[in-house]
């Protein structure tokens, strides 16, 4: 195999792709440099399992840590299962990719994505995306690409290509891009409340670079591609026959009276009815060559009825009504609720149509931060949302497992529209966890997830910035004399057969975060504008409904949630504040029932379930850590008394001296005569020299507060 390499100049850094030095075995594999971080991506074709009936692509993308310089953390020094990180990449991987291949097509097709090098700077998970769209263009596989990725920033308005990590640090967008000449087939974007019009341009300015990463892999794909492999998938005549002949009566079911589940019903069973009429079970006797041959057939009636199932449901919706009867534009009846669950910290109910979604808030403390390992330095995350969907959400019976991809992703994506409203840490330093339960779903959970979590967060307390709400926009496209169906609040069934999932959430002032998915090839940026205009119409209106439900966060956070309060002292009082071996934090710690974090810059963290126990620690805190103050006025506690004057305790540990002459205002013949060792006295700070130390004065601190001084009168009449 011959070396080929393709470069290009991108952001003031070279953008390369070399193939034939590594994994040459590979059906396609590709070396992919930006900076100094590489990744490498390959591409295997292998023939159909038996009696599969689906495409078997798997997207693999690993980030080993060894790339960084690092060990894995924890007992085990190998890498294991994948982290949120790469699943998550995986998933933006595989989506805009899966759509390119043709109709029918189910040869196993695997692409793992290595990243071998990492500078601390580029990040990899676009590179990934670039690797496997360049092994699968030089590859064998009929893959209708090639595709381009890119990452867009945005610092003080302007739109940055491919931004570092030092730059993503001062970005208010994070913007991925996937597409080809044609238009664009990914979006996944977190975004500090942008608007439309400006969220376009960024994408128009991304638009402009996935073209040339497209160009740049299709350079190599001319240099360096294999001949594609011949593909067609055939249906037969008398199946093609039979089938579009059963389309009156497959139309009848789906647009049956009454919910999704009696339609799924009605069209069930009119399917089982038509294979039973014109597709008959051979004997039982019959020979393994006749069930074959049934098996086979089978499975080109099940394809053919999913095409024209999918044909039907869009033309019911071209004909201006969709399958429950709503016009495009309208909206699912919506319902909010909060507080629907006690003894929890917040808690929001969130119905749209056939979709709900239960949310529970939990406000914990520093200890309940998600610490996050990986490539780049380990970092703890304050706010995380976690998203379920079990099997009876859709009324199924099926494995119970741990988090899929799918769930993981929903789950990212709420989080993202929710992280932008959220306070900041010094107004507001609890640890956030948000649980999403989906507990019925027909179309756009994710979207019904971050509306939930804005009823949870208001009701818990948390002074967000502003509502945030998510709806889903669908497309039928056009063709053959029709126009585009923009759909909103999209059903699973026109999910599963329409051109479009445009997710979109955001504030009345911008998005927060956006998701597209596509089944066709590609969208442009006049149909972009479009759903962006239809999505922040019916935002709005949703955001309307959560205010009826709660207008504002509530002033208080809930009783079961641990009070936590923040003070800043000198780093210098840290040592005195712990105590030798922390016997001082821990006594404290034992006395109020209170927990304390101290950080190293001086910020002191107190928590605690139960009233008072935190106001007592702060308390206890900054008695230990206080510092004297000149001009104020404090009581201190006699503790030595000399001729010439008395050292009185102002705070914990600090002693200051009250010479004899301030200690009343007139003659003291002996210091005794006004105070003695274990009186109490009101004294004021009057000077802190270089040294730090406080001279103190008795009969300033009464001539301020006013107070008559009977103590010389007493000792003049002795």
């Amino acid at each position: 195999m011959a070396f080929h390499r393709v470069e290009l100049e991108i952001g003031g850094r070279t953008l390369s792709i070399e193939t034939g030095k590594l994994a040459k075995q590979a059906d396609g594999a590709v070396r992919v440099q930006y900076g100094e971080t590489v990744v490498l991506g390959t591409a295997v074709r292998s023939d159909p399992r038996p009696g599969l009936d689906f495409f078997p692509l798997t997207v693999d993308y690993r980030e080993k840590v060894s790339a960084a310089g690092k060990f894995p953390g924890g007992f085990r020094k190998r890498e294991g299962a994948p982290n949120q990180k790469e699943i998550l990449t995986m998933r933006n991987i595989d989506r805009p990719i899966r759509p390119l291949f043709p109709n029918g097509y189910i040869d196993e097709v695997q692409i793992q994505c290595w990243v071998l090098a990492y500078d601390g700077q580029n990040e990899p998970d676009v590179l990934a995306g670039i690797a496997a769209a360049a092994a699968l263009s030089i590859s064998s596989a009929p893959f209708q690409g090639p595709i381009g990725n890119v990452r867009v920033g945005r610092i003080d308005g302007k739109p940055v290509i491919m931004p570092t990590k030092a730059q993503e640090a001062y970005s208010d967008l994070d913007l991925l891009l996937c597409g080809h000449e044609d238009g664009l087939n990914m979006i996944e974007v977190g975004a500090h409340q942008i608007p439309e019009n400006e969220m376009l341009e960024a994408i128009t300015f991304g638009f402009d670079y996935v073209k040339q990463v497209t160009a740049l892999i299709k350079d190599l794909q001319g240099k360096a591609g294999k001949p594609k492999q011949e593909f067609s998938y055939d249906i037969p005549a008398d199946v093609k026959t039979k089938v579009d002949a059963f389309g009156p009566a497959l139309k009848a079911a789906k647009t049956a009276d009454g919910n999704k589940l009696d339609r799924q019903d009605a069209v069930r069973e009119a399917k089982s009815n038509f294979k039973k009429q014109n597709f008959p079970e051979p004997d039982a006797g019959a020979g393994v060559g006749v069930w074959n041959d049934y098996r086979e057939t089978m499975k080109k009636v099940g394809s053919y009825l999913h095409d024209l199932e999918e044909e039907i449901t869009r033309e019911i919706i071209r004909s201006g009504s969709r399958t429950d009867g709503r016009s495009f534009d309208e909206l699912r009846a919506i319902d909010c609720e909060v507080s629907v669950l006690p003894k929890v910290h917040g808690s929001g109910l969130f119905q749209r149509g056939e979709t709900q979604a239960l949310v529970t808030a939990v406000l914990g403390t520093g200890k309940d931060e998600q610490i996050v390992d990986g490539l780049s330095d380990e970092y703890s995350e304050k706010f995380y949302l976690h998203y379920n969907f079990p099997p009876f959400s859709v009324g199924e019976a099926k494995r119970i497992t741990g988090p899929g991809r799918r769930e993981i992703g929903h789950g990212m994506l709420a989080q993202r529209a929710l992280a932008p409203v959220l306070p900041d840490v010094d107004k507001f330093p609890y640890t956030v966890r948000l649980v999403s339960d989906i507990l019925e779903s027909n179309g756009s959970s994710s979207m019904a997830s971050a509306c939930g979590g804005t009823l949870a967060l208001m009701d818990a307390g948390v002074p967000i910035k502003a509502p945030v709400a998510g709806i889903s926009i669908g497309i039928i496209t056009g063709g053959d004399g029709h126009d585009d169906c923009y759909l909103t609040d999209i059903q699973g069934e026109e999910d599963h057969f329409g051109d479009m999932d445009f997710k979109v959430t955001g504030t009345r002032d911008g998005i927060t975060a956006i998701q597209l998915d596509l089944k066709t090839r590609g969208l442009t940026l006049a149909q972009i504008e479009k759903t962006f205009e239809l999505a922040k119409k019916n935002r709005l209106e949703i955001i309307d409904m959560i205010e009826k439900a709660i207008p504002e966060p509530r002033k208080q956070i809930a009783d079961s949630a641990p009070r936590m309060l923040v003070t800043t002292i000198n780093p210098d009082k840290i040592g005195k504040l712990i105590g030798p071996g922390g016997k001082m934090i821990r006594s404290i710690q034992e006395a109020t029932g209170a927990q304390i974090d101290i950080e190293e810059d001086g910020t002191i963290y107190i928590s605690a379930v139960g009233a008072g126990k935190a106001e007592k620690a702060l308390e206890e805190v900054e008695k230990i850590a206080a510092e004297v103050k000149l001009d104020q006025i404090y009581t201190g506690r006699v503790t030595s008394v000399k001729d010439f004057g008395a050292f009185i305790e102002v705070i914990p540990g600090q002693d200051g001296l009250c010479h004899i002459s301030e200690l009343a205002d007139g003659f003291v013949k002996n210091v005794t005569d006004i105070v003695k060792v274990g009186d109490t006295v009101r004294v004021k700070v009057i000077l802190i020299d270089d040294q730090g130390r406080v001279k103190l004065s008795r009969k300033q601190a009464l001539k301020d507060e006013g107070v008559e001084d009977d103590k010389l009168a007493a000792a003049a009449a002795e």
